[in-house]
């Protein structure tokens, strides 16, 4: 690929979305990308408005995302888009990631990747097929220091892990409470938009995909339980989960969105035989780790030529010491990655995979989600991790 900034298109994200800002940011930062096309609302007129406050040229706004696919495709090699974000409601994901795929293009999707474990198994060989980037936000892995927790877990030097406590605590879906039924409209509380979960699929997903970064450990099964709070809906809005991994590591989760006085409560806490690490999103740039013999050691992100932080845990920090740095920077590095990996695409040669969130990621996803739900309808304890 010639040396130029990479073309990208959005669909979804319009002038109510704050995760389409979030998206736009973060494949901006490092000078990498540009948005040139995209469909930022099922109304055309209120997409066409939003493209002129981002100052896009309104030929390359689109009345819907087939259109869209269709049109990039036609156009020469050296106009077309490069990449396409997908940030629209998750009921959506699967169809438009397969068209555009299909047409040739990489994608960033949000997560969830689709809603059901068929969708995400078929999308997974639609992907294969390509030779596409595919690429989901899992925001929290683009942390430093859980890249540094993901390297010191993989030297061992934890010894053997026999624990995981992963919490994610939230309070926006608690706000409703005690509200009139049809007083309010959450989407994500809406099967028709959101899937068979609102709480696992918005947020449980994100602790699950960190446990599994760091540790590399997978579920062999889970016992659930969640429950709704808010009058008039039937998705969950609160869980508490028993893990069982393979090998034997034993784990708990418990997430909720109606926790009062929350905000954005992710921790992940790892014990081993011989240390326990500890790294909270809200004080993201400091990672724990504590031994036996009570000693506690503090990594911070950002010390330029340590010797003691991985590369990896280097490379995703942009400032120095004591300037603090989150969550669009986090997303920013899985665009990076990704970006790095569509630059070396060519016709003969396989993609060289980065560290950024995959399909398979996406699928694992959609499986815990399915197995969840499932677990908690039943009346059996333990549910067997669901496989296509």
């Amino acid at each position: 690929m010639e040396k130029r900034k990479l073309r990208g298109g959005m669909v979804g994200g319009g002038s109510n979305s704050w995760i389409g800002t979030v998206h736009r940011m973060a494949a901006a930062m490092d000078g990498q990308a540009e948005l040139v096309a995209g469909v930022f609302s099922s109304d055309y007129e209120k997409s066409r408005i939003f493209a002129e406050e981002l100052y896009l040229d309104s030929s390359r706004i689109y009345t819907d995302y087939r259109e869209m696919a269709e049109k990039e495709s036609s156009l020469p090699a050296a106009d077309r888009i490069d990449f396409v974000s997908i940030v629209t409601p998750n009921v959506s994901h699967f169809d438009i990631a397969r068209t555009f795929l299909e047409a040739g293009f990489n994608v960033v999707c949000d997560k969830p990747m689709t809603c059901r474990l068929k969708d995400a198994m078929e999308l997974k060989s639609v992907v294969d097929r390509s030779g596409k980037v595919f690429a989901l936000t899992y925001t929290y892995t683009g942390y430093p220091m859980v890249k540094q927790a993901r390297d010191i877990v993989k030297k061992g030097s934890l010894g053997k892990i026999v624990k995981v406590v992963v919490e994610y605590r939230q309070e926006w879906i608690g706000r409703l409470l005690g509200k009139e039924t049809g007083s309010f409209n959450i989407w994500r509380m809406d099967p028709q938009k959101t899937g068979i979960s609102c709480c696992i699929a918005d947020i449980g997903i994100h602790a699950q995909n960190l446990v599994q970064y760091i540790t590399g450990l997978e579920i062999e099964e889970l016992c659930a339980d969640l429950s709704c709070s808010v009058p008039g809906y039937s998705l969950d809005n609160d869980g508490s989960i028993l893990l069982r991994y393979k090998g034997g590591t034993k784990g708990v989760m418990h997430v909720s969105q109606v926790y009062a006085g929350e905000e954005n409560g992710l921790s992940i806490q790892i014990y081993g035989t011989e240390q326990g690490i500890s790294w909270t999103q809200e004080n993201p740039n400091y990672l724990i780790c504590k031994t036996l013999d009570g000693y506690s050691t503090t990594y911070s992100k950002g010390a330029r030529g340590s010797t003691v932080l991985c590369d990896s845990a280097l490379n995703a920090s942009r400032l120095p010491l004591g300037h603090p740095e989150g969550f669009i920077e986090a997303f920013a590095n899985i665009y990076l990655e990704a970006f790095k990996a569509i630059r070396t695409q060519s016709t003969n040669q396989l993609l060289i995979t980065g560290d950024y969130p995959t399909v398979d990621d996406g699928v694992t996803s959609i499986s815990f989600i399915e197995t969840v739900v499932a677990s908690s309808r039943s009346n059996e304890k333990w549910v067997k991790i669901i496989h296509q």
